[in-house]
């Protein structure tokens, strides 16, 4: 039976182990989209895992949606972030950037930008900004001929970061962002070639699927997905069709893997699995909610058939999480008010087990 702790070949990529650190946002980047020394001690730190996925980094200005997120956007980002994926190859481990663009969640108080989206479709939300909570603003629906210039933000942040010494990149299209905005039928009401059909509301996350793997490759590509999910008042419907035709329109692209969210039933997602040629991911904590994952949760995905398990909250206060799953060790519960306080601590200030 296959274990969390065997090995596993991800696309260019040996894991040493199937446990994947999920991207989970700590709001400790500076003003202007850089992470801070601390970020290099924060990732090595957890360097034992299969693979890290980083935070979610806006590929653009226009893309970020809270405050103090660092980003891949510029020369400076990609300076920045050299030392935090050296560190984690120092430490042996295996670091992909997730490429995150906010969309219709977004504020121009957090960096001057009004946010754009398929549709002029407003969160009745309230969203972060350094000015305190504010109500989500009416997205500028973006006109047909900007939607290039959107894949292309998507592009020069893949090469910028294979620069920054990154393994690979992971597109953000679940949890409500840009690129499920254009595959929910509640946000995207459009008529043109991106909305209406399925096969328009896919186009996009296809086409930076495709422009993506073009440029670093696509075994350096993946592609984060929660079908169903609700974060961020977002619907979809015909949620195993939409899939079906997603994957059936990636699949040529042989990308590295699919980190989906356990948003459907476990019928639906071994369906998916089935879909899906290369790696398979599951996240058992499904949308994100109050249930932490564990190792029963693991070898229960890993049953079904998935190749590899992300966890999220369990890495903020357990950094050695392979080990303690491996050893059978209780795990440290996180400081909630620290998740994205400024500062180290809750940070990188929790120990491995002592014995």
């Amino acid at each position: 039976m296959t274990s969390l702790f065997d090995s596993f070949q991800l696309g260019g990529l040996r894991l040493p182990n199937r446990i994947v650190m999920a991207p989970m946002t700590r709001a400790r980047g500076t003003a202007d989209g850089l992470p801070v020394p601390s970020t290099a001690t924060y990732y090595a730190q957890r360097a034992t895992a299969g693979l890290i996925v980083s935070e979610g980094l806006q590929p653009s200005l226009q893309g970020q949606s809270n405050p103090l997120t660092p980003g891949l956007h510029s020369a400076a980002t990609v300076a920045a972030w050299r030392p935090v994926t050296a560190a984690v190859h120092a430490n042996g481990g295996r670091i992909f950037a997730q490429l995150m663009h906010g969309g219709r969640v977004g504020h121009a108080d957090v960096v001057g930008f009004h946010p754009v989206a398929p549709s002029a479709v407003a969160l009745t939300a309230e969203l972060y900004t350094p000015q305190g909570p504010r109500p989500a603003p009416v997205p500028r629906a973006l006109a047909i001929g900007e939607i290039a210039g959107e894949v292309q933000a998507f592009v020069d942040a893949a090469r910028r970061a294979v620069d920054a010494g990154f393994d690979g990149i992971e597109l953000h299209g679940a949890n409500g962002y840009l690129i499920q905005q254009f595959l929910s039928s509640g946000a995207n009401l459009r008529t043109d070639a991106y909305g209406g059909t399925i096969a328009g509301r896919i186009r996009f996350a296809v086409e930076v699927a495709e422009a993506t793997a073009a440029a670093i490759g696509g075994d350096r590509v993946g592609i984060r997905l929660s079908p169903g999910g609700s974060t961020w008042e977002t619907v979809e419907e015909d949620v195993p069709q939409l899939y079906a035709a997603l994957f059936g329109a990636l699949a040529p692209l042989e990308l590295a893997y699919a980190h989906v969210l356990a948003t459907v039933d476990d019928d639906a997602m071994v369906s998916l699995r089935k879909a899906w040629r290369t790696g398979f991911i599951v996240n058992p904590g499904g949308q994100i909610g109050p249930k932490a994952g564990d190792r029963a949760a693991g070898d229960h995905w890993l049953g079904l058939g998935a190749d590899l398990v992300s966890y999220g909250r369990a890495y903020l206060a357990n950094p050695d999480l392979v080990e303690r799953f491996r050893l059978g060790l209780p795990l440290q519960a996180s400081d909630k008010d620290s998740w994205y306080a400024p500062g180290d601590t809750g940070y990188i200030d929790y120990p491995t087990y002592q014995h």
